[in-house]
């Protein structure tokens, strides 16, 4: 089986939480790529180079607009090349085109901008998931990106899996049962909690619970290279968006707030009313729409 590069888009219009499924009020976006011929050079590299054997596949996952009161909240997973992906001080970028990749927040936004294509350009694989402001105001902003996480790690887990059975890894499976071992996949998630997988849904791919290593790392965007690249493409992509609609309400002035709960975006909303992407379960927008 051959698998060229993709990229690929998907909408989500349902999903299954916990054995039941919920219809979104919204569909939820997802954009990505999984460059086919760069994972097989990683492997064909592992290879050749003792030391890297076994070494983890690594994915790093990251959230941006939490806290505004507009717009999607976007999550980024992210999998770089295996010599990039480490800890920052290791400093595993130097030389290479992402020198400068840190933490985003610790990023001008125009060094945030120049990342943005390089990471899409030299990550081998990553998603970009973009959860509504319906979706939010459907089931609450933390399990809105705890699900942006979860659909963000199980693409990219199904792309791979999908891969490891073109390169027809037998040895591996007949050793392990499954297409993935705990030994070569880690997910990386920025923050103190990460998501349930749908694991059901991941073996019948042939990715068995124990092969997916989930970590939560506190401040992991300042520690880790691949929640780094993640944390980039969520902000950017987020604030492409908040660009966006400036474009269409510059009475909103959102260029500048980013949809955050700044005094300009809130007198805004008292004087102009809410928009059809604010947030209506968010206290200053519940307060202006009850006050109207």
């Amino acid at each position: 089986m051959i698998i060229d590069d993709k990229i690929f888009e998907h909408c989500i219009h349902s999903i299954e939480i916990k054995g039941q499924e919920l219809q979104l009020a919204a569909p939820i976006a997802i954009t990505g790529k999984f460059d086919y011929a760069s994972f097989v050079k990683e492997r064909d590299n592992q290879d050749l180079n003792p030391s890297q054997q076994g070494s983890p596949v690594q994915i790093g996952v990251d959230e941006a607009g939490r806290g505004p009161l507009l717009g999607s909240v976007n999550i980024a997973a992210v999998l770089l090349p295996n010599a990039w992906s480490d800890l920052i001080a290791n400093l595993p970028l130097r030389q290479t085109p992402l020198s400068t990749l840190t933490d985003s927040k610790q990023l001008s936004e125009k060094k945030r901008d120049a990342l943005y294509p390089l990471i899409r350009q030299y990550a081998i694989a990553y998603t970009i998931v973009e959860v509504p402001a319906a979706v939010i105001d459907q089931v609450n902003i933390l399990q809105a990106t705890m699900l942006g996480m979860r659909l963000s790690v199980e693409m990219l887990l199904e792309h791979l899996a999908l891969s490891l059975e073109a390169l027809s890894l037998e040895t591996l499976k007949a050793q392990k049962g499954n297409l993935i071992t705990t030994e070569t996949t880690q997910v990386l998630f920025d923050g103190n909690r990460y998501p349930e997988l749908d694991y059901f849904k991941l073996n019948s791919i042939g990715i068995d619970k124990s092969a997916v290593d989930c970590q939560a790392w506190v401040k992991g965007d300042a520690r880790h290279t691949s929640i780094a690249a993640a944390s980039v493409l969520a902000k950017v992509s987020r604030d492409q968006k908040m660009y966006s609609l400036h474009a269409k309400h510059p009475q909103y002035s959102i260029a500048k707030h980013k949809g955050y709960p700044t005094r300009a975006h809130i007198e805004a909303i008292n004087s102009y009313g809410v928009l059809a992407e604010h947030r209506r379960s968010f206290a200053p927008v519940k307060q202006a729409l009850e006050s109207a």
